[in-house]
C-alpha cells in the first residue's frame, strides 16, 4: 500500500483537447513496455511490470466527459509516520 501511495504522490493527469487524449502519469520511471488494455487505452510499464504512465484516447467521446475534475486525497497520519521514519 505504501507503493501506492508514493506512485499517487507524483501522479500527473494531463489532457490533450486537440487529440481527446488523456495521459496518466503514475511516475517518473523509464518505460519498458507498453501494453494495450482496449481499444483506445493503454498501460506503460517499467522493466519491472510496474505502472508507469496510462493513456486514454478519445476520452470524453468514450464516456461523454464535458468537465474534468479531481479530488487530492491527504495521506493518513500512519502514513505520513512511516514516511518519516528513519
Amino acid at each position: 500500500m505504501i507503493d501506492l501511495l508514493r506512485m499517487i504522490e507524483k501522479m500527473k493527469v494531463k489532457y490533450f483537447p486537440d487529440t481527446d487524449t488523456a495521459l496518466i502519469e503514475f511516475t517518473d520511471r523509464e518505460v519498458y513496455e507498453t501494453k494495450e488494455i482496449s481499444e483506445d487505452i493503454y498501460v506503460d510499464l517499467d522493466q519491472n511490470g510496474n505502472l508507469v504512465n496510462m493513456t486514454i484516447e478519445h476520452a470524453k467521446a468514450k464516456v461523454g466527459l464535458r468537465k474534468f475534475s479531481y479530488q487530492e486525497m491527504v495521506p493518513s497520519l500512519e502514513y505520513k509516520a512511516e514516511q518519516s521514519a528513519p
